[in-house]
Protein backbone atom coordinates (compact mmCIF):
# COMPACT_ATOMS: atom_id res chain seq x y z
CA UNK A 1 0.00 0.00 0.00
CA UNK A 2 1.48 3.37 -1.35
CA UNK A 3 1.86 5.93 1.20
CA UNK A 4 -0.13 9.17 1.39
CA UNK A 5 1.16 12.85 2.22
CA UNK A 6 -0.59 13.56 5.41
CA UNK A 7 -1.21 16.54 6.36
CA UNK A 8 -3.11 17.90 9.49
CA UNK A 9 -3.78 21.61 10.68
CA UNK A 10 -4.06 21.71 14.70
CA UNK A 11 -7.69 20.69 15.72
CA UNK A 12 -9.52 24.05 16.63
CA UNK A 13 -10.76 24.57 20.34
CA UNK A 14 -14.58 24.26 21.21
CA UNK A 15 -14.42 27.61 23.35
CA UNK A 16 -14.78 30.20 20.66
CA UNK A 17 -16.20 31.62 17.20
CA UNK A 18 -13.84 30.53 14.57
CA UNK A 19 -11.57 34.04 13.45
CA UNK A 20 -8.87 34.74 11.36
CA UNK A 21 -5.75 32.68 12.58
CA UNK A 22 -8.15 29.79 12.21
CA UNK A 23 -9.08 30.43 9.00
CA UNK A 24 -5.21 31.48 7.70
CA UNK A 25 -3.98 27.72 9.10
CA UNK A 26 -6.73 26.19 7.12
CA UNK A 27 -5.86 28.19 4.09
CA UNK A 28 -2.48 27.45 4.67
CA UNK A 29 -3.25 23.68 4.45
CA UNK A 30 -5.33 23.55 1.95
CA UNK A 31 -2.98 25.59 -0.54
CA UNK A 32 -0.21 23.06 0.20
CA UNK A 33 -2.97 20.19 -0.71
CA UNK A 34 -4.55 21.23 -3.46
CA UNK A 35 -0.26 21.83 -4.58
CA UNK A 36 0.33 18.41 -4.23
CA UNK A 37 -2.47 16.89 -5.59
CA UNK A 38 -2.19 19.21 -9.20
CA UNK A 39 1.15 17.80 -8.86
CA UNK A 40 0.16 14.14 -9.06
CA UNK A 41 0.86 12.71 -5.55
CA UNK A 42 -2.33 11.43 -3.22
CA UNK A 43 -2.82 13.21 0.10
CA UNK A 44 -5.40 13.07 2.74
CA UNK A 45 -5.90 16.44 4.58
CA UNK A 46 -7.12 16.20 8.15
CA UNK A 47 -8.69 18.74 10.47
CA UNK A 48 -11.28 18.82 13.01
CA UNK A 49 -12.83 20.02 16.77
CA UNK A 50 -11.31 19.53 20.47
CA UNK A 51 -13.80 19.59 22.25
CA UNK A 52 -13.30 18.35 25.68
CA UNK A 53 -11.49 20.08 28.68
CA UNK A 54 -12.41 22.40 31.60
CA UNK A 55 -13.40 25.83 29.31
CA UNK A 56 -16.07 23.67 27.17
CA UNK A 57 -17.24 22.52 30.60
CA UNK A 58 -17.53 26.20 32.16
CA UNK A 59 -18.90 27.45 29.37
CA UNK A 60 -21.87 24.88 29.10
CA UNK A 61 -22.34 25.38 33.21
CA UNK A 62 -22.59 29.51 32.21
CA UNK A 63 -25.31 28.66 29.66
CA UNK A 64 -26.87 25.92 31.27
CA UNK A 65 -26.49 23.49 28.72
CA UNK A 66 -24.83 20.55 28.33
CA UNK A 67 -21.10 21.06 26.49
CA UNK A 68 -22.19 18.41 23.76
CA UNK A 69 -24.88 21.07 22.66
CA UNK A 70 -21.81 23.78 22.99
CA UNK A 71 -19.27 21.28 20.52
CA UNK A 72 -22.19 20.89 18.29
CA UNK A 73 -22.88 24.06 17.32
CA UNK A 74 -18.94 25.35 17.13
CA UNK A 75 -18.28 22.18 15.64
CA UNK A 76 -21.41 23.43 12.87
CA UNK A 77 -19.55 27.04 12.74
CA UNK A 78 -16.00 25.63 11.93
CA UNK A 79 -17.18 23.35 8.86
CA UNK A 80 -19.30 25.74 7.61
CA UNK A 81 -15.59 27.91 7.46
CA UNK A 82 -14.11 25.52 5.88
CA UNK A 83 -16.82 25.06 3.19
CA UNK A 84 -17.05 28.70 2.69
CA UNK A 85 -13.35 29.13 2.18
CA UNK A 86 -13.33 26.19 -0.05
CA UNK A 87 -11.25 23.65 2.41
CA UNK A 88 -10.21 20.07 0.80
CA UNK A 89 -10.16 17.64 3.92
CA UNK A 90 -10.68 14.75 3.35
CA UNK A 91 -11.72 14.20 7.00
CA UNK A 92 -13.38 16.39 10.41
CA UNK A 93 -12.59 14.65 13.67
CA UNK A 94 -14.59 15.25 16.26
CA UNK A 95 -12.70 14.31 19.66
CA UNK A 96 -15.86 13.11 20.98
CA UNK A 97 -16.65 10.50 18.25
CA UNK A 98 -16.71 7.15 19.45
CA UNK A 99 -13.49 6.88 17.07
CA UNK A 100 -11.61 8.66 18.97
CA UNK A 101 -12.41 7.90 22.33
CA UNK A 102 -11.48 4.46 21.57
CA UNK A 103 -8.27 5.03 20.42
CA UNK A 104 -7.52 7.77 22.96
CA UNK A 105 -8.31 4.69 25.97
CA UNK A 106 -6.04 2.22 24.08
CA UNK A 107 -3.26 4.28 24.03
CA UNK A 108 -3.51 5.02 27.28
CA UNK A 109 -4.19 1.30 28.54
CA UNK A 110 -1.26 0.43 26.82
CA UNK A 111 1.54 2.89 28.44
CA UNK A 112 -0.12 2.22 31.96
CA UNK A 113 0.26 -1.80 30.96
CA UNK A 114 3.79 -0.77 30.71
CA UNK A 115 4.10 0.98 33.21
CA UNK A 116 5.06 4.47 31.61
CA UNK A 117 2.08 6.16 33.94
CA UNK A 118 2.04 5.75 37.41
CA UNK A 119 -0.86 7.49 39.91
CA UNK A 120 0.85 10.56 42.52
CA UNK A 121 -0.13 13.28 44.46
CA UNK A 122 0.10 16.81 42.90
CA UNK A 123 0.84 20.20 45.00
CA UNK A 124 1.65 23.38 42.60
CA UNK A 125 -0.01 26.35 40.12
CA UNK A 126 -2.91 25.81 37.54
CA UNK A 127 -3.18 28.03 34.85
CA UNK A 128 -7.42 27.26 33.78
CA UNK A 129 -6.55 29.27 30.41
CA UNK A 130 -4.48 26.92 29.37
CA UNK A 131 -5.83 23.80 31.22
CA UNK A 132 -2.39 22.80 32.23
CA UNK A 133 -0.17 22.90 35.71
CA UNK A 134 2.20 25.68 35.21
CA UNK A 135 5.43 25.59 37.51
CA UNK A 136 7.72 28.65 39.00
CA UNK A 137 10.08 29.13 36.35
CA UNK A 138 7.10 30.22 34.12
CA UNK A 139 7.11 33.20 35.76
CA UNK A 140 8.27 36.19 34.26
CA UNK A 141 9.44 39.10 36.95
CA UNK A 142 7.41 37.22 39.77
CA UNK A 143 4.57 37.39 37.76
CA UNK A 144 2.12 34.56 35.63
CA UNK A 145 2.75 35.97 32.03
CA UNK A 146 -1.22 36.71 30.56
CA UNK A 147 -0.96 33.93 28.21
CA UNK A 148 -1.94 31.67 31.52
CA UNK A 149 -4.99 33.83 32.87
CA UNK A 150 -5.86 32.63 36.58
CA UNK A 151 -3.20 30.74 38.08
CA UNK A 152 -4.82 28.83 40.81
CA UNK A 153 -2.96 26.91 43.55
CA UNK A 154 -4.17 23.10 44.02
CA UNK A 155 -3.73 19.90 45.60
CA UNK A 156 -4.71 16.89 43.94
CA UNK A 157 -4.24 12.97 42.99
CA UNK A 158 -3.63 12.32 39.54
CA UNK A 159 -2.17 9.92 36.56
CA UNK A 160 1.35 11.29 35.57
CA UNK A 161 2.79 10.36 31.94
CA UNK A 162 6.67 9.82 32.33
CA UNK A 163 7.90 11.94 30.27
CA UNK A 164 10.88 12.95 31.47
CA UNK A 165 12.79 10.21 31.22
CA UNK A 166 12.61 11.00 27.22
CA UNK A 167 14.11 14.28 27.36
CA UNK A 168 17.95 13.27 26.47
CA UNK A 169 16.22 11.18 23.75
CA UNK A 170 13.79 14.36 22.36
CA UNK A 171 17.17 16.29 22.51
CA UNK A 172 19.21 14.50 20.56
CA UNK A 173 16.26 13.44 17.84
CA UNK A 174 15.75 17.28 17.61
CA UNK A 175 19.28 18.38 16.90
CA UNK A 176 20.00 14.99 14.45
CA UNK A 177 16.94 16.17 12.63
CA UNK A 178 17.20 19.71 11.69
CA UNK A 179 14.70 19.83 8.78
CA UNK A 180 11.83 18.67 11.47
CA UNK A 181 10.92 22.25 12.13
CA UNK A 182 10.32 24.67 10.13
CA UNK A 183 11.19 27.30 9.84
CA UNK A 184 14.12 26.30 11.40
CA UNK A 185 14.68 28.98 13.90
CA UNK A 186 11.94 27.66 15.96
CA UNK A 187 14.13 24.73 16.24
CA UNK A 188 16.27 26.35 18.97
CA UNK A 189 13.50 28.18 21.10
CA UNK A 190 11.97 23.89 21.53
CA UNK A 191 15.79 23.27 22.60
CA UNK A 192 15.87 26.20 24.54
CA UNK A 193 12.65 24.98 26.49
CA UNK A 194 14.63 21.36 27.05
CA UNK A 195 17.43 23.31 28.69
CA UNK A 196 15.37 23.13 32.06
CA UNK A 197 14.29 19.43 33.59
CA UNK A 198 10.73 18.07 32.31
CA UNK A 199 8.28 17.07 34.54
CA UNK A 200 6.46 14.55 34.16
CA UNK A 201 2.94 15.36 32.60
CA UNK A 202 -0.32 14.84 34.22
CA UNK A 203 -2.50 13.17 32.02
CA UNK A 204 -5.81 13.11 34.08
CA UNK A 205 -7.99 15.48 36.41
CA UNK A 206 -10.14 13.80 38.94
CA UNK A 207 -13.56 13.65 38.09
CA UNK A 208 -14.96 15.80 40.81
CA UNK A 209 -13.48 18.79 39.14
CA UNK A 210 -13.67 18.22 35.71
CA UNK A 211 -16.09 15.69 33.87
CA UNK A 212 -16.16 16.74 30.41
CA UNK A 213 -13.46 14.15 28.93
CA UNK A 214 -12.59 10.96 28.22
CA UNK A 215 -12.81 8.43 30.98
CA UNK A 216 -9.26 6.61 31.96
CA UNK A 217 -9.85 3.01 31.16
CA UNK A 218 -7.86 2.22 34.07
CA UNK A 219 -9.61 4.44 36.53
CA UNK A 220 -13.46 5.77 36.45
CA UNK A 221 -12.61 8.49 38.81
CA UNK A 222 -10.39 10.27 36.55
CA UNK A 223 -10.75 12.41 32.62
CA UNK A 224 -8.09 12.05 30.46
CA UNK A 225 -6.08 15.40 29.77
CA UNK A 226 -6.84 17.66 26.76
CA UNK A 227 -3.96 17.78 25.43
CA UNK A 228 -2.89 14.13 25.65
CA UNK A 229 -6.65 13.77 24.11
CA UNK A 230 -6.52 15.78 21.53
CA UNK A 231 -2.61 15.24 20.12
CA UNK A 232 -4.25 11.72 19.71
CA UNK A 233 -6.39 12.70 17.14
CA UNK A 234 -3.70 12.79 14.92
CA UNK A 235 -3.11 8.79 15.00
CA UNK A 236 -7.25 8.33 15.17
CA UNK A 237 -7.68 10.13 12.19
CA UNK A 238 -4.98 8.37 10.30
CA UNK A 239 -7.01 4.75 11.10
CA UNK A 240 -4.74 4.01 14.26
CA UNK A 241 -5.43 0.17 14.80
CA UNK A 242 -6.65 -0.27 10.70
CA UNK A 243 -4.95 -1.31 7.74
CA UNK A 244 -4.98 2.60 6.64
CA UNK A 245 -2.87 3.39 9.09
CA UNK A 246 0.36 2.16 7.22
CA UNK A 247 -1.07 4.01 4.23
CA UNK A 248 -1.23 7.28 6.21
CA UNK A 249 0.70 7.65 8.99
CA UNK A 250 3.77 9.10 9.78
CA UNK A 251 2.40 12.64 9.43
CA UNK A 252 4.30 14.51 6.56
CA UNK A 253 3.48 18.31 8.04
CA UNK A 254 1.86 19.01 11.03
CA UNK A 255 0.49 22.39 10.37
CA UNK A 256 0.82 24.51 13.96
CA UNK A 257 0.94 28.00 15.31
CA UNK A 258 3.93 28.89 17.17
CA UNK A 259 2.39 29.39 20.26
CA UNK A 260 1.30 25.29 20.80
CA UNK A 261 4.44 24.04 18.84
CA UNK A 262 6.33 23.90 22.97
CA UNK A 263 5.54 22.52 24.74
CA UNK A 264 2.27 20.33 23.32
CA UNK A 265 3.63 19.67 19.54
CA UNK A 266 7.44 19.66 19.82
CA UNK A 267 7.86 18.09 23.18
CA UNK A 268 4.46 16.26 24.42
CA UNK A 269 3.65 14.54 20.95
CA UNK A 270 7.02 13.01 19.64
CA UNK A 271 7.57 11.50 23.35
CA UNK A 272 3.93 10.10 23.27
CA UNK A 273 4.85 8.56 19.78
CA UNK A 274 7.82 7.48 21.11
CA UNK A 275 6.62 5.77 24.35
CA UNK A 276 4.10 3.79 21.94
CA UNK A 277 6.78 2.50 19.19
CA UNK A 278 5.22 4.62 16.49
CA UNK A 279 7.01 6.73 13.89
CA UNK A 280 7.79 10.64 14.52
CA UNK A 281 6.11 13.06 12.16
CA UNK A 282 7.94 13.99 9.38
CA UNK A 283 7.44 17.83 9.74
CA UNK A 284 5.89 20.21 11.74
CA UNK A 285 5.09 23.41 9.92
CA UNK A 286 4.99 26.58 12.20
CA UNK A 287 3.40 30.11 10.92
CA UNK A 288 3.12 32.68 12.97
CA UNK A 289 0.73 35.43 14.08
CA UNK A 290 -1.63 37.80 12.70
CA UNK A 291 -1.08 40.94 14.87
CA UNK A 292 -3.07 44.61 14.60
CA UNK A 293 -1.05 47.37 15.32
CA UNK A 294 1.80 45.51 16.26
CA UNK A 295 0.05 43.37 18.67
CA UNK A 296 -1.26 39.48 18.10
CA UNK A 297 -4.73 39.73 16.84
CA UNK A 298 -6.89 38.18 20.16
CA UNK A 299 -10.39 38.26 21.28
CA UNK A 300 -9.65 39.07 24.80
CA UNK A 301 -8.23 42.16 23.36
CA UNK A 302 -11.29 43.04 21.14
CA UNK A 303 -8.79 42.94 18.29
CA UNK A 304 -10.23 40.20 15.72
CA UNK A 305 -11.57 39.61 12.13
CA UNK A 306 -14.27 37.30 11.22
CA UNK A 307 -13.30 36.11 8.19
CA UNK A 308 -16.84 35.54 7.09
CA UNK A 309 -17.59 39.03 7.17
CA UNK A 310 -15.05 39.39 4.37
CA UNK A 311 -15.72 36.26 3.00
CA UNK A 312 -19.21 37.47 2.24
CA UNK A 313 -18.24 40.90 1.17
CA UNK A 314 -14.73 40.12 -1.07
CA UNK A 315 -15.46 36.00 -1.98
CA UNK A 316 -14.01 33.76 -0.31
CA UNK A 317 -10.38 33.47 -3.25
CA UNK A 318 -9.76 37.04 -2.58
CA UNK A 319 -9.53 36.05 1.10
CA UNK A 320 -7.35 33.09 0.39
CA UNK A 321 -5.07 35.37 -1.58
CA UNK A 322 -4.93 38.28 0.76
CA UNK A 323 -3.42 35.76 3.89
CA UNK A 324 -1.48 33.72 1.53
CA UNK A 325 0.27 37.05 -0.40
CA UNK A 326 0.33 38.81 3.46
CA UNK A 327 2.15 36.11 5.26
CA UNK A 328 5.59 34.77 4.58
CA UNK A 329 5.00 31.37 6.82
CA UNK A 330 7.01 31.34 10.08
CA UNK A 331 6.65 35.40 10.50
CA UNK A 332 3.87 37.31 12.02
CA UNK A 333 2.14 39.94 9.70
CA UNK A 334 0.07 42.82 10.16
CA UNK A 335 -3.36 42.83 9.36
CA UNK A 336 -5.46 45.42 8.48
CA UNK A 337 -8.70 46.44 6.46
CA UNK A 338 -7.54 49.01 4.68
CA UNK A 339 -4.14 46.66 3.59
CA UNK A 340 -7.02 44.34 2.43
CA UNK A 341 -9.06 46.48 0.37
CA UNK A 342 -5.79 48.04 -0.83
CA UNK A 343 -4.55 44.16 -1.89
CA UNK A 344 -7.96 43.57 -3.26
CA UNK A 345 -8.22 46.35 -5.05
CA UNK A 346 -4.71 46.75 -7.10
CA UNK A 347 -3.63 42.94 -7.37
CA UNK A 348 -7.09 41.53 -8.15
CA UNK A 349 -9.15 43.93 -9.68
CA UNK A 350 -6.91 46.34 -11.40
CA UNK A 351 -4.48 43.77 -12.24
CA UNK A 352 -6.32 40.58 -12.92
CA UNK A 353 -9.77 41.51 -13.09
CA UNK A 354 -9.46 44.18 -15.41
CA UNK A 355 -6.94 42.13 -17.66
CA UNK A 356 -9.78 39.83 -18.22
CA UNK A 357 -12.32 41.81 -18.60
CA UNK A 358 -10.30 43.54 -21.52
CA UNK A 359 -9.76 40.53 -22.87
CA UNK A 360 -13.23 39.00 -22.96
CA UNK A 361 -14.26 43.18 -24.23
CA UNK A 362 -12.23 42.77 -26.92
CA UNK A 363 -12.31 39.00 -27.63
CA UNK A 364 -15.98 39.84 -28.64
CA UNK A 365 -15.83 43.16 -30.24
CA UNK A 366 -12.21 42.42 -32.41
CA UNK A 367 -12.52 38.38 -32.73
CA UNK A 368 -16.11 37.31 -33.33
CA UNK A 369 -15.74 35.85 -29.38
CA UNK A 370 -13.40 33.17 -30.81
CA UNK A 371 -9.88 32.58 -29.08
CA UNK A 372 -7.44 33.07 -32.21
CA UNK A 373 -3.86 31.98 -32.85
CA UNK A 374 -0.88 33.35 -32.64
CA UNK A 375 0.59 33.87 -35.80
CA UNK A 376 3.74 36.25 -35.52
CA UNK A 377 6.24 36.27 -32.61
CA UNK A 378 8.15 39.79 -32.60
CA UNK A 379 9.65 41.47 -29.56
CA UNK A 380 6.84 42.18 -27.69
CA UNK A 381 6.08 38.18 -27.64
CA UNK A 382 9.25 37.15 -26.97
CA UNK A 383 9.24 39.27 -23.76
CA UNK A 384 5.94 38.01 -22.32
CA UNK A 385 7.70 34.20 -23.15
CA UNK A 386 10.38 35.02 -21.92
CA UNK A 387 8.66 36.07 -18.69
CA UNK A 388 6.36 33.14 -18.26
CA UNK A 389 9.30 30.86 -18.86
CA UNK A 390 10.87 32.16 -15.77
CA UNK A 391 8.40 32.50 -14.02
CA UNK A 392 7.41 28.40 -14.40
CA UNK A 393 11.47 27.64 -13.85
CA UNK A 394 10.74 28.94 -10.04
CA UNK A 395 7.25 28.98 -9.03
CA UNK A 396 6.79 25.19 -7.88
CA UNK A 397 10.08 25.86 -6.20
CA UNK A 398 8.49 28.47 -4.44
CA UNK A 399 5.80 26.57 -3.57
CA UNK A 400 7.45 23.35 -2.11
CA UNK A 401 9.79 25.30 0.07
CA UNK A 402 6.32 27.39 1.49
CA UNK A 403 7.30 30.83 -0.13
CA UNK A 404 4.01 30.98 -1.10
CA UNK A 405 4.01 35.18 -0.87
CA UNK A 406 6.94 35.08 -3.47
CA UNK A 407 5.17 33.04 -5.92
CA UNK A 408 2.41 34.92 -5.64
CA UNK A 409 4.35 38.23 -6.15
CA UNK A 410 5.89 36.63 -8.97
CA UNK A 411 2.81 35.50 -10.21
CA UNK A 412 1.57 38.52 -10.18
CA UNK A 413 4.30 40.35 -11.84
CA UNK A 414 3.32 37.95 -14.61
CA UNK A 415 -0.30 39.62 -14.75
CA UNK A 416 1.47 42.93 -14.82
CA UNK A 417 3.63 41.72 -17.32
CA UNK A 418 0.48 40.97 -19.75
CA UNK A 419 -1.06 43.91 -18.95
CA UNK A 420 1.57 46.01 -20.05
CA UNK A 421 1.97 43.69 -23.31
CA UNK A 422 -1.51 44.70 -23.80
CA UNK A 423 -0.81 48.21 -23.65
CA UNK A 424 2.33 48.09 -26.18
CA UNK A 425 0.15 46.18 -28.43
CA UNK A 426 -3.01 48.32 -28.28
CA UNK A 427 -5.63 46.13 -29.58
CA UNK A 428 -7.81 48.38 -29.83
CA UNK A 429 -5.65 50.66 -32.62
CA UNK A 430 -4.54 47.38 -34.38
CA UNK A 431 -8.38 46.57 -35.03
CA UNK A 432 -8.54 49.71 -36.97
CA UNK A 433 -5.56 49.11 -39.79
CA UNK A 434 -6.73 47.45 -42.88
CA UNK A 435 -3.09 45.86 -42.76
CA UNK A 436 -2.69 42.20 -43.22
CA UNK A 437 0.56 41.91 -40.86
CA UNK A 438 -1.65 44.30 -38.00
CA UNK A 439 -4.53 41.82 -38.31
CA UNK A 440 -2.08 39.20 -37.56
CA UNK A 441 -0.75 41.49 -34.21
CA UNK A 442 -4.36 41.84 -33.47
CA UNK A 443 -4.99 37.87 -33.43
CA UNK A 444 -1.70 37.24 -31.65
CA UNK A 445 -1.98 39.57 -28.94
CA UNK A 446 -5.45 38.28 -28.36
CA UNK A 447 -4.25 34.67 -28.02
CA UNK A 448 -1.00 35.92 -25.97
CA UNK A 449 -3.44 37.45 -23.58
CA UNK A 450 -5.49 34.29 -23.10
CA UNK A 451 -2.71 32.04 -23.01
CA UNK A 452 -0.99 34.04 -20.69
CA UNK A 453 -4.27 34.14 -18.35
CA UNK A 454 -4.77 30.68 -19.36
CA UNK A 455 -1.16 29.55 -17.48
CA UNK A 456 -1.96 31.98 -14.29
CA UNK A 457 -4.95 30.49 -13.56
CA UNK A 458 -3.03 26.95 -13.56
CA UNK A 459 -0.56 28.57 -11.07
CA UNK A 460 -3.23 30.13 -8.82
CA UNK A 461 -5.39 26.85 -8.43
CA UNK A 462 -4.19 25.82 -5.15
CA UNK A 463 -4.56 29.64 -3.96
CA UNK A 464 -7.35 30.86 -5.30
CA UNK A 465 -9.55 27.46 -6.94
CA UNK A 466 -12.91 29.21 -7.77
CA UNK A 467 -10.97 32.22 -9.66
CA UNK A 468 -8.81 30.00 -11.56
CA UNK A 469 -11.80 27.59 -12.72
CA UNK A 470 -13.80 30.63 -13.38
CA UNK A 471 -10.94 32.33 -15.91
CA UNK A 472 -10.14 29.07 -18.01
CA UNK A 473 -13.97 28.35 -18.53
CA UNK A 474 -14.21 32.02 -19.66
CA UNK A 475 -11.44 31.20 -21.92
CA UNK A 476 -13.18 28.32 -23.36
CA UNK A 477 -11.20 25.59 -21.29
CA UNK A 478 -12.26 23.50 -18.54
CA UNK A 479 -10.85 23.36 -14.69
CA UNK A 480 -7.46 21.14 -14.02
CA UNK A 481 -6.89 18.52 -11.56
CA UNK A 482 -3.28 17.77 -12.32
CA UNK A 483 -0.12 20.32 -13.65
CA UNK A 484 0.81 17.65 -16.02
CA UNK A 485 0.10 18.98 -19.84
CA UNK A 486 -1.10 22.38 -18.52
CA UNK A 487 2.25 24.24 -18.09
CA UNK A 488 3.40 24.68 -21.86
CA UNK A 489 3.09 27.93 -23.70
CA UNK A 490 0.66 26.78 -26.87
CA UNK A 491 -2.13 27.34 -29.01
CA UNK A 492 -4.30 25.06 -27.52
CA UNK A 493 -7.50 27.84 -26.71
CA UNK A 494 -7.24 28.52 -30.39
CA UNK A 495 -10.86 28.16 -32.11
CA UNK A 496 -12.31 28.44 -28.23
CA UNK A 497 -14.99 30.48 -27.47
CA UNK A 498 -14.66 33.82 -25.39
CA UNK A 499 -17.27 33.77 -22.42
CA UNK A 500 -18.99 37.01 -21.79
CA UNK A 501 -17.31 39.79 -20.08
CA UNK A 502 -17.93 39.79 -16.08
CA UNK A 503 -16.56 41.77 -13.05
CA UNK A 504 -14.18 39.34 -11.56
CA UNK A 505 -13.29 41.18 -8.48
CA UNK A 506 -16.35 44.11 -8.35
CA UNK A 507 -14.71 47.46 -6.13
CA UNK A 508 -15.87 47.66 -2.72
CA UNK A 509 -14.79 51.23 -0.92
CA UNK A 510 -16.82 50.58 2.14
Amino acid sequence: MSKQFLITTAIDYANGSPHIGHAYEKILTDVIARHKRLSGVPVKFITGLDEHGQKVQMSAEKKGVEPIEICDSLAGEFQSLCQRLNITNDDYIRTTEPRHKKVVQSVLQQLFDEGQIYKADYNGFYSIRQEQFVTEKERENGAWPQIYGEVIEVTETNYFFKLSQYQDWLIDFIKSNESIIYPRFRSADVLNFLKEPLNDLCISRPKERLSWGIELPFDSGFVTYVWFDALVNYITASGYGSDAFEANWPADYHVIGKDILSPPHAVYWPIMLKALGLEMPKHFLVHGWWLSSGSKMSKSDGHVVNPLDLIDTYGSDAFRYFVIREMNVGQDSEFSLDLFQSRYNSDLANDLGNLVSRLLNMGHRFADGTVPSSTIKEAEELTVLAHWSELKEHIFDLYDNFQFHKALEQIFAFVAELNRYTELRAPWKLAKSELDEDKQRLATTLAYMSEGLRLSAVVLSPVMPDIAAKVLNLLGSSSIDSYEGQLEWGNSLAGGTFGEKIILFPKNEA
